[in-house]
């Protein structure tokens, strides 16, 4: 296969590789971009947790709680002069409410409820708001939490950019479970942990990453006797970054997650469990055209 510049390119977005590097791990993989992406991994010349394919769009997350629910929501406009509107940050509140209000599952539920105040449906609203704003707009996902008994705490970072649900499930009426709470979800925010612990982690991604990590400890020349303990303090490390409970705190670096709430579930004298959580980042998995100015330029002068 072909390896062209474009493919050149797009891996190194993707890992941040050298573009000599990205080619040749593309010529290695006949052109697969995940198996080139694994290949430079194995070389040590890809960070393990590079985010890759994730391009910002403007509109807004927004969130919020009452007591033992919790909503989340991102609507989506075209640009970020729309998003600071008054008139679309009001639409989205209302579509906030109307998630917090009713037991919805997924946006097309969503948008056959009644909009507030209006006579018009959550669908008929978005159409009445893209012709009135003159810019298209979409509500995008949404999720909903009930936690029966506990609390859900809610945050939104900046103006909208990531909105966070915690879901706490206890007993306890004490304050301080409810601010621990705030602090998990600003910690989501900041940590963006992508299982909320080991069990969540499919099998299929540790064996994954065990394997990079073998091929790796035995190019750089450890004996094979010491490769499984190697192995077993960096899989140890991998989940300390990508599982919620074992992260370290954001708010106290020297104390995990799990540990935190642990230890304030024996302050108040009743269990404290970290049932679950969400998180939105605005855009994330959304293709934004980029607009070629110069090629533009280029095409209007012939």
């Amino acid at each position: 296969m072909s390896i062209t510049a474009a493919m050149v390119s797009e891996l190194r977005k993707k890992t941040g590789a050298g573009m000599m590097d990205c080619k040749k791990a593309l010529t290695e993989t006949g052109g697969n971009m995940d198996e080139a992406v694994d290949f430079l991994r194995k070389k040590g010349l890809a960070a393990a947790a590079k985010k890759s394919g994730r391009v910002a769009a403007e509109g807004m997350v927004a969130a919020a709680s009452e007591g033992v629910v919790g909503a989340l929501v991102e609507v989506n406009a075209e640009t970020d002069f729309v998003a600071k509107n008054d008139a679309f940050q009001s639409f989205v509140s209302g579509v906030l409410a109307v998630i917090v209000k009713n037991e919805v599952a997924d946006v097309e539920a969503l948008k056959a409820l009644p909009y507030p105040g209006t006579d018009r449906t959550v669908a008929e609203e978005l159409t009445h708001q893209i012709a009135t704003i003159g810019e298209n707009m979409d509500v995008r996902r949404l999720a909903r939490v009930n936690a029966g008994q506990g609390l859900v705490a809610s945050y939104v970072h900046g103006t909208g950019k990531i909105g966070v649900l915690v879901e706490l499930q206890t007993t306890s009426t004490d304050e301080r479970v409810a601010e621990l709470g705030k602090q998990i979800a600003m910690h989501v925010a900041a940590a963006a942990p992508q299982y909320l612990n080991r069990d969540e982690v499919p099998s299929a991604v540790v064996d994954k990453e065990k394997e990079i990590m073998r091929v790796k400890a035995l190019e750089s020349g450890k004996p094979e006797n010491i490769v499984e303990k190697i192995i077993t303090g960096q899989i140890n490390k991998f989940f300390g970054e990508v599982c919620l409970v074992e992260q370290a705190f954001v708010i106290d670096p020297d104390q995990k997650v799990g540990k935190v709430v642990e230890a304030l579930a024996k302050e108040v004298g009743a269990e404290i469990k970290l049932n679950s959580y969400s998180r939105f980042q605005l855009g994330e998995g959304i293709e934004k055209k980029e607009d070629d100015f110069a090629a533009e330029v280029a095409a209007l002068s012939k």
